[in-house]
C-alpha cells in the first residue's frame, strides 16, 4: 500500500456512495488493498441459529473499501 493507513486512524471516505463519511479503521487488509471503516459501507448479514442466538437474526456489519477511497483526516489541534 501506498499510504499509511493504520488500524486505529481516522479517515474521511472520499469516494463512492459512503462520501464524506468519517470514522476510524477497524482493520487493514494489506493483501487486498482494503480497509474496514467503522460506521461506513454496513451489509446485512443473515445469521445462523445457534446456542448464542437460538432465534437467528440479522445483523449490519461494515464491509471493507478500497484504501483509495479513504484519506486520514487531518488531526484538529
Amino acid at each position: 500500500m501506498a499510504r499509511n493507513i493504520r488500524k486505529g486512524d481516522e479517515v474521511i471516505v472520499i469516494a463512492g456512495d459512503h462520501k464524506d463519511s468519517k470514522g476510524k479503521v477497524l482493520q487493514v487488509l494489506r493483501e487486498k488493498n482494503r480497509v474496514l471503516v467503522e460506521g461506513v459501507n454496513l451489509r446485512k448479514k443473515h445469521e445462523r441459529k445457534s446456542q448464542d442466538n437460538p432465534q437467528g437474526s440479522i445483523v449490519e456489519r461494515e464491509s471493507p473499501i478500497h484504501y483509495s477511497n479513504v484519506k486520514l483526516a487531518e488531526k484538529e489541534g
